[in-house]
């Protein structure tokens, strides 16, 4: 059979690496972004006889792959092997070695292609092509992740509360919590069953104070999509209470408990600031003017109560999240991908982005970080205009960046205040009181960040 091989060196013993993999959110945390992978069930065990099964998504196509654990060796080794799934075999080594200075995680596959000799003729490069792209991610992610945790190896373990807890940012910083030992406990509004959830209704204005005492830290991360709609007056004022009401809910139950959380990681977002051009925007800038500054200071304001309390609040103040699997990254790259990308209007505006998981660790150092408190930008140290962020689109995914989109048609299509407030305005944010905590940006480039979450690398 063919087979694929990479090793990786791991910052941290075998031991600590095969729990990381041992535990729930791994598989979340090793799934490329640029798949769409749907779970369907899984035991998180990783023992003898567990299964995982999920779909994967090709186009209008969905193909179902059944994997069995095997050959489990504690703190050395497991195998999956697929049952049902697109190969005609496949069988994927885990294997952690120790070294002297960590460890080595060695991913081994032997896979066989429909077809046999005909199969491989005419598909085996594309898949090794793919394994390439995808063992890259997979254990540039692991050692990153692993080289987080181990900062604060010799804290305890914390229990962290999370509303919006299924989004983009909710779901990969459970699963990044998770592998790190964490205990999350989602705050839901409809219960699935699982027994760490917390209840919660922000239109009623309820919530299960009883289970939040003792939780030690509370991310706040739920809201309405503010790109989700035209900007209708109706779908305004339901952004605005969105942030708002569930905002004050969460300060004011964290303020009355005997023994509170000590702290309150809140989301906010960079359109405080307004349009301001090229102006260099530390946390100590005055708010702009706007419909987004408009919701983002009263989105700050909500966690008053909390902050009065004397719970410590950081309100994080989030750029453009880059991220394959959601967000605003997939709308930019539609045009590109259909070969008519390029500027957006002038592409004079600065955009202040930031990778996926460079908000997940951020998240993680505000936690951990007492000295960090109020507001804190949450941006790459290194914003782009969009037209040197259109030719770095092209060049990552190979197409033309020539043809510029003029203000006026997507004032047309968005509506003249959304396409003016989140698409023509420009912003370039400081992330200072990150950087003077002692934050690490994993990726300060535009160039890396997108090359690591299309698999382009």
């Amino acid at each position: 059979m063919p087979e694929f091989r990479r090793l990786a060196p791991m910052p941290v013993s075998a031991d600590a690496l095969f729990a990381w993999h041992e535990r729930e959110g791994a598989f979340e945390r090793l799934a490329p972004p640029w798949q769409r992978i749907e779970p369907v069930s899984a035991d998180p065990s990783v023992r003898d006889g567990t299964r995982r099964t999920f779909r994967l998504r090709q186009g209008p196509f969905r193909v179902t792959w059944v994997a069995r654990h095997q050959d489990y060796q504690a703190g050395r080794q497991f195998v999956d092997v697929q049952e049902r799934g697109p190969f005609a075999a496949w069988r994927h080594t885990h294997r952690c070695e120790p070294t002297a200075t960590g460890s080595v995680l060695d991913d081994h596959i032997a896979y066989r292609l429909p077809l046999g000799a005909l199969g491989q003729g005419i598909a085996g490069g594309t898949v090794d092509k793919m394994l390439n792209a995808m063992f890259a991610f997979r254990q540039q992610r692991t050692a990153e992740d692993l080289s987080r945790h181990a900062e604060y190896a010799d804290l305890p373990r914390l229990t962290v509360a999370v509303t919006g807890a299924t989004g983009l940012v909710g779901r990969q910083l459970c699963a990044f919590l998770t592998t790190g030992g964490h205990t999350v406990r989602p705050v839901v509004r409809r219960k699935s069953g699982a027994a760490n959830e917390i209840l919660w209704s922000p239109a009623e204005g309820t919530i299960d104070a009883a289970a939040l005492e003792g939780v030690d830290a509370v991310v706040h991360l739920a809201g309405e999509n503010i790109g989700g709609a035209r900007w209708t007056p109706a779908f305004k004022r339901q952004v605005l209470a969105s942030r708002v009401q569930g905002t004050e809910l969460i300060a004011k139950t964290m303020a009355g408990l005997q023994r509170p959380p000590k702290v309150l990681v809140s989301a906010s977002a960079i359109g405080i600031y307004g349009d301001r051009g090229d102006v260099p925007l530390a946390e100590d800038e005055p708010r702009g003017a706007g419909f987004l500054a408009d919701v983002c200071e009263a989105w700050e304001a909500a966690t008053a109560p909390a902050a009065a309390a004397g719970i410590r609040v950081v309100n994080l103040r989030i750029g453009v999240v880059l991220a394959a699997q959601g967000g605003a990254l997939p709308q930019l790259l539609l045009p590109f991908k259909l070969g008519a990308g390029g500027p957006l209007g002038s592409g004079r505006q600065v955009m202040s982005w930031v990778a996926l998981d460079d908000v997940i660790y951020a998240i993680h150092h505000a936690i951990r970080t007492e000295s960090l408190r109020g507001p804190v930008n949450l941006t790459a140290p290194n914003p782009v205009t969009n037209a040197d962020l259109a030719k770095v689109i092209g060049s990552v995914l190979h197409r033309p960046a020539l043809l510029p989109t003029p203000a006026f048609a997507l004032r047309l299509v968005l509506g003249r205040q959304k396409a003016d407030e989140m698409v023509l305005a420009g912003q370039r944010v400081v992330p200072r009181r990150l950087l003077d905590s002692g934050f690490r940006f994993q990726f300060s480039e535009v160039e890396a960040a997108l090359r690591f979450t299309l698999g382009r690398g």
